[in-house]
């Protein structure tokens, strides 16, 4: 398509006769063409290609002309690109096609001059003789190609395939034995030894093998040898060859994993179990552990296998043991070791082993360094772990009570506390049916670092038990600490409002008191809630009441628009709209323009559903005018930033204020100019 595009484009251009044009009308078309439509026309309306047609040679004189022509041709080509060697050989291939084999020859000898490094140009040379059975000139083109390109592994494949299929064999092998002079990659020791293999040489093989360990210094290739004399019977050389080769990668404790598992699997397959074992062993003794994971996973498939779960386990733990004492020697500090060492342990079911654990990780040089509730939480979680464990598990209950006692000591309180901890203590002696135990914890809780958490649990454990008086005196003290807290008030109504209780007025009297606090953190959320349960106690002009009193603290619009969906569902459409037209009014401040567009965008919804043709009109005709502003940036230090586009609002009731407004502006800035002036004269008196 893109091509058909240029086309279209080059035709226009040509029709312009490569002018510019002057564009007579520049707005917008009624029908727009998209690029898509203007390429599909272009290649439904171009013209069919006049290809000249088929030239049939009739005789000698038109085949040599012909010919002539086209030589001529691809000289010409190829005196002014000499160096694309696919015009030289697009030439080499015309002669023969042409049967002319000597001048095809010829152009090949020409192209190798120009690049002799081009082995793609060997292959086609070679080929064509091959094609001719010159088998004695395909020797030649190799022999040439491989002196000269000796690391061009293409070149002795397709030279050694050659000999092959004349059945050449002493050829083959004498190419082979030639190139390995040359100590090429893995692959063409892999096909020499293919080769051998094939024609049955073993000890040409073993032969090659021996040679290829040598310039290939790599594990896999003594695996390979190794595997080799497996598969030919000789399992006394096998086993000397995987010996051999741990005694040659003595020093590179990653390549020995590999032989020690291909060695123990070989000792597998020849039903030696018991010297499979030695060898996973010996492995275990001289390989870091660091590098021995895949050893030990393949030693642990094994022994499940093979050996009983007991040995297993035994193998499991101490192995991982001694992997985790190894990383705390370098880090005692870090919990995630020891979290997963616990969970080892524990695995393993042996309560002696994990109380050791469990009183190491938590001693005292563990403990973090910085007094910051951040780096404590792994710290305290590891304490947490260790008392549900001496709960749940080991069921010593003086010894879990001990834990939390320690723990709740060690913590620095001034600092930070921990909630869960206090909890997790007081839900322990409640299910040791320890009642007063647990309100003891609570209260301490409470008078070493007070919380909401703290709190909520109390009450939520004195509710379940019923005792409303224990309630309201935990509310009280709540309170008093944090007069602020409306979550707190709001807690407190509900115990008061529920139907169980039903103390209404005891209810409205908390609200009252909480609502003339000074300070509040969400006054919103209170009053909402205030509001809502004088609703649903169907106490509608105190609800009324209530709006009134909140507008006197505040002109939120979002408040007003409450108030007026209050009356609406009271079904009482008047005094609806009288609370947006007192609204509308009360937002009719500049500084309350947004809130004031707020307000009459949900005034329009109510009309809409709610009004008459009238008060709609009344609606609209106040609706604002949006104007497109820019006002000037500054930054902190005082430098102009630039402007900035900003959305402003005028209503029709304050477009006159406004008007004056601006004029006062400019008699202001007028004055400072005058007052500039007359400062500069002075001072040049």
């Amino acid at each position: 398509q893109e091509k058909h595009f240029l086309a279209w484009f080059a035709l226009l251009k040509m029709s312009t006769g490569g002018r510019k044009t002057r564009v007579l009308n520049s707005g917008i078309a009624d029908i727009q063409i998209t690029a898509e439509q203007l390429m599909r026309e272009a290649f439904e309306r171009q013209e069919v290609d006049n290809r000249p047609a088929k030239q049939k040679i009739t005789d000698v004189e038109e085949l040599e002309e012909y010919q002539l022509k086209k030589r001529t041709g691809f000289e010409n080509s190829i005196r002014q690109k000499r160096q694309a060697i696919n015009l030289w050989l697009r030439y080499a291939k015309w002669e023969e096609s042409q049967g002319e084999y000597e001048r095809a020859r010829s152009i090949y000898e020409r192209t190798l001059l120009v690049d002799y490094k081009n082995v793609g140009l060997w292959l086609k040379y070679s080929e064509m003789e091959m094609k001719q059975k010159n088998i004695n000139l395909a020797r030649n083109i190799f022999d040439r190609a491989v002196a000269l390109l000796p690391r061009a592994n293409a070149l002795w494949y397709k030279y050694i395939f050659m000999e092959e299929r004349i059945n050449n064999f002493i050829g083959v092998r004498r190419l082979y034995e030639r190139w390995m002079e040359w100590e090429p990659d893995e692959s063409a020791w892999i096909a020499y030894v293919g080769f051998e293999r094939k024609n049955g040489e073993t000890n040409l093989v073993r032969n090659i093998y021996r040679r290829f360990i040598q310039v290939h210094h790599k594990v896999k290739v003594w695996l390979k040898f190794a595997k080799f004399e497996e598969k030919e019977g000789e399992i006394d050389s096998a086993r000397e060859i995987y010996e051999e080769s741990l005694d040659v990668f003595a020093d590179q404790p990653e390549e020995l994993v590999d032989i020690y598992i291909a060695f123990a699997d070989f000792e597998e397959r020849m039903k030696e179990i018991e010297r499979t074992r030695v060898i996973y062993k010996y492995a275990f003794d001289r390989i870091p552990k660091n590098v021995a994971r895949k050893l030990f996973d393949k030693f642990i498939r094994f022994e499940k296998q093979h050996g009983d779960r007991e040995n297993i386990e035994h193998i499991i733990l101490g192995k991982r043991r001694f992997q985790y004492e190894e990383l705390l020697q370098e880090d005692s500090s870090n919990y995630d070791i020891w979290f997963d060492y616990i969970r080892l342990e524990e695995a393993g079911g042996n309560q002696t082993k994990i109380r050791e654990i469990y009183e190491r990780a938590i001693a005292s040089d563990n403990m973090p360094p910085i007094m910051e509730k951040q780096y404590w939480k792994r710290y305290i979680y590891i304490w947490i772990n260790y008392a549900i464990y001496e709960e749940l598990e080991a069921k010593d209950y003086e010894r879990t009570r001990e834990i939390y006692k320690t723990i709740l000591r060690i913590i620095p309180h001034k600092r930070f506390s921990f909630n869960k901890l206090w909890i997790m203590y007081a839900h322990f002696e409640i299910r040791r049916c320890n009642l007063d135990a647990a309100r003891k914890v609570f209260g301490h809780a409470i008078g070493v670092s007070p919380s909401d958490k703290i709190f909520n649990a109390y009450i939520e454990l004195e509710m379940q038990l019923a005792n409303i008086d224990r309630c309201r005196t935990l509310y009280t003290t709540w309170l008093q600490r944090t007069p602020e807290n409306c979550q707190a008030w709001i807690k407190f109504t509900e115990l008061e409002a529920d139907p169980q209780i039903q103390e209404i007025e005891r209810a409205r009297g908390i609200f009252e008191i909480a609502v003339q606090q000074p300070v509040l953190d969400m006054p919103e959320l209170l009053w909402k809630a205030y509001i809502e349960f004088e609703m649903e106690n169907r106490e509608f002009e105190k609800a009324r009441s209530l709006y009134r009193r909140l507008l006197e603290r505040t002109a939120h619009v979002r408040v007003w628009i409450s108030f007026a969906k209050f009356e609406l569902t009271l079904n009482d459409i008047e005094r609806a709209r009288s609370v947006y037209k007192e609204a509308f009014q009360a937002l009719k401040p500049a500084e309350f323009t947004e809130s004031r567009v707020l307000l009459i965008e949900s005034w329009r919804d109510f009309e809409e559903e709610n009004g008459n043709s009238e008060t709609q009109k009344f609606v609209r005709d106040n609706m604002p005018k949006r104007l497109i502003k820019r006002r000037k940036l500054t930054t902190e230090d005082g430098q102009e930033a630039g402007y900035e586009e900003y959305y402003d609002y005028v209503f029709p009731d304050t477009q006159n204020a406004r008007a004056g407004l601006k004029l006062m502006e400019a008699a202001k800035r007028w004055k400072e100019r005058q007052e500039q002036a007359n400062k500069e004269t002075t001072q040049e008196v």
